[in-house]
């Protein structure tokens, strides 16, 4: 399907319409075809996880049932068929971010984890006593406790950088927190409860000046957003496969080469060594120096089919698919008594991804969860891994409907009209 110009009758100004066909796309994505509660599955918690296409399924299936095999460590051809496969994805991540480098693409088994390897193998080496790390307000727990629990073992200080009151980052308040103290600054790449999405060209400029690294929390960006590394000259990036059409266990970080080589192991054992004698030990290069013990072998490979299937669509027409339904499901939402979206407004809708965290009246957020599971709509209810958030905001928790390739205008229409319906479950 080829681009098509359409009109935004709100704005007066035409939209390239992506160039994939969600409807089709569903057709990949056997879990979808689900029937919950008598209803075809609704599946609107992408930000926790996404759905796997067919392709993804099958490259897992095809590992185990023709050349399951450990790698990097055997002459017979199952071995050698393994290893090609396993780096040959190694690649396709390094593309996929425009990364300079194969030695900078480290797979661990999430961005969690990730985020902890950068902690305990940079931040042990560099974090001293007096030394400041920068976060902001809105971190997943995973790009907020590492630092926090960095700082008490360095004796080092965490500075918090708030929001405005419409949900972005605060810039001033940024401004003022990276200073010559400042050693690291660890910053979203995009909100996983308000979609808000950060100036990361300018907080990363700003940190350079003052010589601190920054790294970036890709798992929701770099699922949705197009990204480069190159472009935004951060120094560490971690993202996860699950949340990008890949199978658990499989996350990457990317380091700049430099950095990475000064850095020690993060894990110690098989396969990131060089040469083990009874005094001493010479450690791999890069990248196996921070993969140590056999690797998720099966889902890397599998991951390497959520790549090429995200490439084949265009990243381009991924965000602008999700804008376009961003859009229309604010719009459709907002007009129910009682709803409250957080994060930037249509009016913003640049500055943010496809995520929608709501209110809506007095309902709990579990409430509403389950409501809507029981007309198979699945969103997520709770506080999203993003407690400092929540109590800044003085609420416990939001209802939050995230979407990605696959969801449709019919699938948000079925979901407003399922909230009209709360109030009458509910016996309000």
């Amino acid at each position: 399907m080829m681009n098509t110009a359409t009109m935004n009758t709100k704005t007066g100004k035409s939209a390239i319409r992506p160039m994939f066909d969600s409807l089709e796309l569903r057709k990949d994505f056997p879990v979808l075809d689900r029937i919950i509660e008598g209803n075809k599955l609704v599946y609107l918690d992408n930000a926790a996880t996404s759905q796997k296409p067919q392709a993804v399924i099958d490259s897992l299936v095809d590992y185990y049932r023709n050349y399951n095999s450990n790698v990097h460590r055997g002459i017979h051809t199952l071995s050698q068929e393994a290893t090609d496969a396993f780096e040959n994805v190694r690649n396709k991540a390094r593309l996929f971010i425009d990364a300079a480098s194969e030695k900078e693409i480290i797979f661990t088994r999430n961005a969690t984890e990730a985020v902890n390897l950068v902690a305990y193998s940079w931040g042990d080496t560099n974090i001293a006593a007096g030394d400041e790390i920068v976060v902001s307000i809105m971190e997943h727990h995973s790009n907020f406790v590492p630092w926090q629990a960095l700082a008490e073992r360095k004796n080092a200080k965490l500075v918090i950088v708030g929001l405005t009151t419409d949900g972005e980052l605060d810039m001033d308040e940024m401004k003022a927190a990276i200073n010559e103290k400042t050693k690291l600054v660890a910053v979203t790449q995009m909100s996983n409860v308000l979609g808000t999405i950060t100036p990361l060209n300018e907080i990363i400029s700003l940190a350079h000046k003052q010589g601190a690294l920054v790294l970036v929390d890709g798992a929701q960006g770099v699922a949705h957003l197009p990204t480069s590394v190159r472009e935004l000259d951060c120094d560490f990036l971690v993202f996860s496969m699950h949340k990008m059409l890949g199978p658990t266990g499989v996350g990457v970080l990317w380091g700049r080469e430099a950095i990475l080589n000064q850095m020690p192991p993060f894990q110690y054992g098989g396969d990131m060594i060089s040469i083990v004698k009874t005094d001493r030990t010479r450690y791999n290069e890069l990248p196996w120096k921070f993969e140590a013990g056999t690797p998720n072998v099966a889902d890397v490979i599998a991951s390497g089919a959520a790549f090429d299937y995200l490439e084949k669509l265009g990243m381009e027409n991924v965000r602008q698919h999700e804008l376009e339904l961003t859009e229309y499901a604010m719009h459709r939402m907002n007009s129910l008594p009682g709803m409250k979206i957080l994060g930037p407004g249509e009016k913003e809708l640049e500055r943010r991804g496809g995520v929608i965290s709501f209110l809506y009246g007095e309902v709990h957020p579990h409430d509403l969860g389950q409501i809507l599971n029981e007309s198979g709509i699945a969103v997520r209810a709770g506080h999203h891994c993003c407690q400092p958030l929540m109590t800044s905001m003085g609420i416990h928790g939001t209802a939050r409907a995230s979407f990605y390739i696959y969801n449709t205008r019919e699938e948000v229409d079925f979901l407003v009209e399922s909230m009209k319906t709360v109030d009458k479950v509910l016996g309000i």
